[in-house]
């Protein structure tokens, strides 16, 4: 599919660093992320990590739009970011975030209105 590499552990915590996904996650949040293994489906709306072939070396957390050709359609909740799809083509999504772990624990809202 793609020469983007998965993640090597099944679990991991990401440091969030940016704006993009203001109000869901601010810059400084420690998210666990569950891998998700090359075909598994990741539905619309799933805060992801993800990785885009035209930039390997760029992780990031966005939001799930849809599966398109290659990968999928991810946006930061933040309009005013455009480090995503809208830039960089579609990503792969190499973990799912099951939620936050530091500073305010829990699951994370939904996509903001």
């Amino acid at each position: 599919m793609t020469d983007v590499e998965p993640l090597v552990t099944p679990w991991v915590v990401a440091r969030v660093s940016g704006p993009s996904m203001t109000p869901t996650v601010r810059s400084g949040d420690r998210l666990l992320v569950r891998r998700v293994p090359p075909g598994d489906p990741v539905r619309a709306g799933a805060v992801v990590l993800a990785r885009f072939p035209a930039r390997p070396e760029l992780l990031v957390v966005k939001r799930v739009h849809r599966a398109v050709p290659g990968g999928h359609w991810v946006e930061g909740d933040n309009p005013f970011v455009t480090d995503d799809s809208r830039a960089f083509g579609p990503a792969v999504v190499v973990g799912r975030v099951v939620g936050r772990v530091w500073p305010r624990p829990g699951r994370l809202p939904g996509r903001p209105g």
